[in-house]
């Protein structure tokens, strides 16, 4: 062939289509050889281990997966390594793959990386694994549908995560509806804190041992002041708040700015700030105080990054307790974050609000123990902080306080009791505060929950 002909050979239509494609996909499959042969030479880091552990029995019947949900550095990644460790007891590395899509190495990942990936384990390891494990897989666009194919021609068994609440089981798409098991991971249990710190506490002997009294009471304000990430709970006291700092940034800029393309960055800063140091919100409040700020914006942008915000899992709404759906929208809503080390390392008027880090706390167990919570208030702003609906009915009440102490404080919670009692239907009334106080009994018809009973 000569020179001329080979040169509009290669540069004809079809040629330069096929080169192209050529091109893009080996780089892709030389890619995902190389991560999986990484994965197969690696060393896992150990594990402390969560009372949560992921189910990796073999599924009968229908297949589904697993998809492991929650804020950025909650652990769910060492829950998935954990997993991983029991499955080569009796697996190979061929049998057990983890991937993370997070490796700076996958640049604007698209569906056809996932399309690549059974064929190219297959051609790696020659044969398809058993067990396949896919960190924050949410980056890549269509995910769910290569997930709901897998599961339809394949027996192999998914284990997903993800830090959107895209991913959970109230938001994940149409075509994985039934056919995928949500498991919440959430910063560590108190329980957890004290293992991860290597301590014991002995909860029996805190109303007669002073020293364990004081031992508790050391430990859990350090719970509350600092949190429950778990790589912060194990970090030097001076580095907490500037790791907590850095997850703020990350969480900020990758979590909420990147994913949900947002444009104004100084916005969405000024108003997280705001959020941090308020205990309540309502859309138009909120336009208001940036507006007084000199940022312009409209109330749907706020409510749009209000909801990005909570999409990363770094905040929570809670509503107004009332039948009528108006109300609820109107009323405002009490807010809860993610872990309470960042309001120690953020919030400028709740760092030392021992308060309102309590009922942080209380909020997320409660959200654990019932699927239903909102706050009730009467038309004098008695305040009930908590209250659980079942069946459409109001079943209990929860008030936080932290210091009992103060007798005015006592005959104020059990005011707002009786009202809000009678006000719902219900007599189920409960007190969580840091400590007994002898002046206030079960015998006045409230249950007295001490922090070492709730969160023990």
């Amino acid at each position: 062939m000569s020179p001329h002909r080979l040169l509009r050979s290669l540069n004809s239509p079809n040629r330069l289509a096929h080169r192209t494609k050529t091109w893009y996909s080996c780089p892709v499959n030389q890619l995902l050889r190389t991560l999986l042969y990484e994965w197969r030479d690696r060393k896992l880091p150990a594990t402390l281990g969560r009372d949560a552990r992921l189910d990796v029995s073999p599924q009968m019947g229908s297949n589904f997966a697993t998809v492991i949900t929650g804020f950025r550095r909650v652990g769910k990644t060492y829950m998935v390594y954990e997993a991983v460790e029991k499955l080569l007891e009796s697996h190979s590395r061929e049998e057990v793959i983890y991937l993370n899509f997070e490796d700076e190495r996958i640049v604007n990942p698209t569906v056809e990386l996932l399309t690549d990936l059974i064929p190219e384990i297959q051609a790696t390891f020659g044969k398809k694994p058993a067990y396949l494990f896919l960190d924050e897989l949410q980056l890549v666009p269509n995910w769910s549908k290569w997930v709901r194919r897998i599961l339809d021609s394949e027996s192999i068994q998914l284990y997903i995560t993800g830090s959107s609440s895209k991913m959970s089981s109230s938001e994940l798409p149409t075509e994985l509806r039934g056919r995928a098991l949500e498991v919440k991971v959430d910063p560590l249990s108190f329980k957890e804190f004290l293992r991860f710190k290597g301590v014991v506490v002995d909860t029996n002997k805190l109303q007669y041992v002073r020293e364990e009294a004081g031992r508790f009471s050391y430990l859990f304000n350090d719970y509350l002041i600092f949190g429950a990430l778990p790589a912060v709970v194990l970090t030097l006291p001076e580095k907490k708040l500037e790791l907590l700092q850095t997850y703020y940034q990350t969480v900020v800029q990758r979590e909420i700015a990147e994913r949900n393309k947002v444009e104004n960055d100084a916005l969405l800063k000024t108003l997280l700030q705001v959020l941090l140091n308020s205990t309540s919100i309502t859309i138009s409040t909120l336009h208001n105080t940036l507006k007084s700020m000199s940022i312009p914006v409209g109330k749907t942008t706020v409510d749009n990054y209000i909801s990005y915000i909570e999409s990363s899992y770094f905040m929570k709404e809670l509503y107004f307790h009332s039948p009528n759906i108006l109300n609820q929208l109107n009323y405002p809503r009490k807010l809860y974050f993610v872990d309470t080390g960042f309001l120690t390392a953020l919030s400028t008027k709740f760092s030392k609000n021992m308060g309102r880090l309590f009922e942080n706390k209380v909020f997320h167990k409660l959200t654990q123990m019932y699927e239903t919570l909102y706050y009730y208030k009467d038309e004098k702003d008695n305040e009930i902080d908590f209250t659980v609906l079942e069946d459409g009915k109001v079943t209990a009440l929860y008030q936080v306080c932290y210091d009992l102490a103060d007798e005015e404080t006592q005959a104020r919670e059990l005011k707002t009791f009786i009202k809000a009692g009678e006000a719902l239907n219900c007599s189920n009334f409960n007190l969580i505060t840091l400590e007994k106080s002898k002046e206030f009994t079960a015998s006045k018809g409230v249950n007295l929950i001490t922090a070492s009973e709730f969160f023990g």
